[in-house]
């Protein structure tokens, strides 16, 4: 199998598991941010599927009337906290690969009336926004279930404005995890095939061009197969704010 072919069988794989999530038909499995929602303003019950690694929204800094996009934004949850943020002068986008995410997350905003906040079917690999168009990008266990993250985070570049940030939480291996217990804990938790050896991960970050690159949380996540296998982290980073950086 080409990579081309490769990568759209992983994708399929996930639209097929989130579209079952998002209609009922399954579970989210192992909640590795369990409680870290409860105190937090705008949190929408009916779009939390538990399906979260972390909080990015202790590190975003979003101001009233900035343009946000959340990638991966499931039934909604993460992108109706943003809103708050954001306030009714701000805009926020959510843009998810499942159709059935997608739906149910409209359904929510429609409930809620959060007007500002728009949702849409897409691929983070090629999204479908102009360069340089919004400040904030924050995505919550997305981006380790994308086939091509090099390409994911040059299109995160892209959409930054100069001096525009992005907040990811995300899962990555722990250096030295044997595969045999990747596969284990996929099994259990659902999140491991995709997830990249934390170092190769920021590394791969810096090179699509970031400044600033942090790491402000990283948790070690107990597994049934051990606390060495895979790490729930808040990455943070910036796009530079010379106006000739590359797009």
């Amino acid at each position: 199998m080409d990579t081309v072919c490769a990568q759209n069988s992983v994708k399929d794989q996930v639209r097929a598991k989130y579209d079952q999530i998002a209609c009922g038909e399954a579970d989210s499995g192992f909640c590795m941010a369990e409680g870290a929602y409860d105190e937090v303003d705008g949190y929408v019950g009916a779009a939390d599927l538990k399906l979260g690694c972390g909080l990015p929204f202790e590190f975003t800094g979003i101001k009233p009337g900035e343009r946000v996009l959340d990638l991966g934004s499931g039934a909604g949850m993460d992108a109706f906290i943003a809103m708050r943020h954001t306030g009714p002068a701000g805009t926020v986008w959510g843009v998810d690969l499942s159709s059935a995410m997608v739906d149910r997350a409209r359904r929510n905003a429609q409930e809620i009336g959060a007007g500002n906040v728009t949702f849409l079917e897409g691929d983070i690999e090629a999204m479908p926004f102009d360069a340089a168009s919004v400040d904030v990008v924050i995505s919550n266990c997305t981006l380790n279930l994308v086939p091509d993250k090099m390409a994911a985070y040059a299109e995160i570049h892209r959409v930054l404005r100069p001096g525009g940030r992005f907040v990811i939480a995300d899962v990555v291996r722990s250096t030295g995890a044997s595969e045999v217990l990747v596969q284990q804990a996929e099994a259990y938790a659902g999140c491991a095939a995709g997830a990249m050896e934390f170092k190769r991960y920021l590394e791969l970050i810096r090179n699509a061009g970031f400044a600033e690159v942090t790491t402000p949380s990283v948790r070690a996540l107990d597994l049934p197969q051990g606390r060495d296998i895979l790490k729930s982290v808040v990455i943070c980073g910036s796009r530079s704010a010379k106006t000739h950086a590359a797009a």
